[in-house]
């Protein structure tokens, strides 16, 4: 066994024992904060605590827009935490001294289930509270990420902000060619035709097709309906490509082209409050030494080829912008 493995064993041996010990101290903290205060506890352990006076929370969607991932000690930088977020909201909702969202979007889309799931929240609380939310777009708001935005009353982007991108992906691999060479041979048994994926005909590719193109009118119902666009206005501009800020205000996409601070400053007068709140997601000590300990165990090149391929070429229909 090389050297470099050994230290790899041994360094995940320590971070396994250490993980247990700091579990049972952050469960014990929990319950003791659940316990002594007022705190909301949300999923990924985050807690709600707003101010006891009128404000504005700020919701932020960064990284790609999936399920919630496991958060852990070892979590140096999560992004986007899909229950967390619609957790937060539903809190928001609940809570009288809230007076609106800042969307705060840095992000190139995701799966379409999470992303419609986020859209629909949002909508809810537009709904239910008939407070305003307004939108920031940074470095991107695409696909999904501009799926979100379209609940916004108002949208701002940086000047550099790349958007649009409106439309669905639903990629694979076709492995055939490749198993020829190796001498590999694949088979299934299905119940039906259409039943092995991996087998791609003009049949079934009509069937994908059909799927996309389903998944692409919801799409562009929802941009209609937030814009107040026609849908013919919309697919005129929805055909997959981005936008730079400054087309995409020109085409209707978004409001204004400005910083986050002018944003603030406008979002404050129409709210008529100042104070904005956002949920704490500060890196313990510990986390942080975790985090990078773990990048110092040697990945396999099985492990790297598997986790690129689990990136967008999953067979599941995305929002996502390439």
């Amino acid at each position: 066994m090389q050297k470099k493995q050994i230290w790899g064993i041994i360094i995940a041996v320590l971070l396994f024992v250490l993980v247990g010990v700091s579990s049972v101290l952050t469960n014990s903290l929990g319950e003791r904060i659940k316990e002594g205060s007022k705190e909301i506890l949300l999923a990924g352990d985050l807690n709600f605590v707003p101010p006891k006076e009128d404000y504005i929370a700020v919701v932020k969607v960064e990284g790609t827009i999936q399920e919630q991932t496991q958060t852990s000690v070892f979590s140096e930088d999560a992004g986007y935490q899909h229950t967390s977020t619609l957790d937060y909201i539903d809190e928001l909702i609940k809570d009288d001294f809230n007076q609106g969202i800042l969307l705060y979007v840095d992000s190139p889309g995701g799966t379409v289930y999470e992303s419609e799931e986020l859209y629909d929240k949002l909508m809810s609380y537009k709904e239910k509270t008939k407070r305003p939310i307004w939108d920031y777009m940074a470095h991107y708001a695409a696909s999904g990420g501009y799926m979100a935005s379209v609940t916004a009353d108002k949208i701002y982007a940086n000047q550099n902000t790349t958007t649009g991108s409106i439309g669905v992906i639903l990629a694979g691999y076709d492995m055939t060619g490749l198993y020829e060479k190796l001498g590999i041979k694949y088979y299934s048994v299905t119940s039906g035709p259409f039943k092995d994926g991996s087998k791609i005909t003009d049949e079934l590719m009509a069937i994908y097709q059909s799927q996309v193109d389903e998944l692409y009118q919801s799409f562009v119902d929802k941009v209609a309906l937030g814009r107040d666009m026609s849908v013919e206005e919309v697919k005129k501009v929805a055909d997959g490509r981005v936008y730079t800020a400054t087309q995409a205000k020109e085409k209707g996409l978004i409001d204004e082209i400005g910083s986050l601070d002018e944003l603030k400053k406008a979002m404050s007068k129409h709210c008529k409050t100042d104070v904005y709140y956002e949920l704490s997601n500060e890196i313990s000590p510990f986390s942080k030494l975790f985090a990078d300990a773990k990048k110092l165990i040697p990945k396999s090149e099985s492990q790297v080829l598997l986790e690129e391929s689990e990136k967008l070429e999953s067979g599941v229909p995305m929002y996502y912008a390439q």
